[in-house]
């Protein structure tokens, strides 16, 4: 999926707090750094707060297993022109117990996978819709 071909892409701020910046961060880093907002092509992405589910309960109905699920929408401008639009979506079950510190760990471990997973999907979009815009003639036009 990587080439030779520089992925001149700049990805624009994240606005979803810690998780918006570790997912720039991580999408800045498939992309080969940092690049400045006047490169080639822009990545708007839309990254939406995490949602949990249970996965296993205890007969006392407390849950032990939960689900991490994260969305983001992004948008790949070259210039002014929309280069591809979608929605990718992550998810990562993780521990539930009874200790807090435990369950924290658990939980910031399965959201910073869940991360690194969505960050791997946009990048691969986004440098496969690059490199079949920069093959076409429809940027002439």
């Amino acid at each position: 999926m990587f080439s030779d071909n520089d992925t001149n892409i700049y990805v624009a701020p994240i606005a979803s707090g810690v998780n918006g910046i570790e997912l720039r961060n991580a999408l800045n880093t498939y992309f080969g750094g940092q690049r400045d907002s006047n490169a080639q092509y822009t990545l708007n992405v839309v990254l939406y707060d995490p949602t949990t589910k249970y996965k296993a309960l205890e007969a006392t109905g407390v849950s032990t297993w939960q689900e991490i699920s994260l969305v983001a929408t992004y948008t790949l401008l070259a210039g002014d022109k929309v280069v591809a639009t979608g929605r990718e979506s992550a998810s990562e079950s993780y521990s539930f117990v009874r200790y807090l510190v435990a369950s924290n760990a658990s939980y910031n471990s399965a959201v910073q996978n869940t991360i690194t997973v969505l960050a791997e999907k946009i990048a691969n979009r986004a440098i496969a819709e690059t490199y079949k815009y920069a093959n076409t003639d429809t940027k002439k036009q």
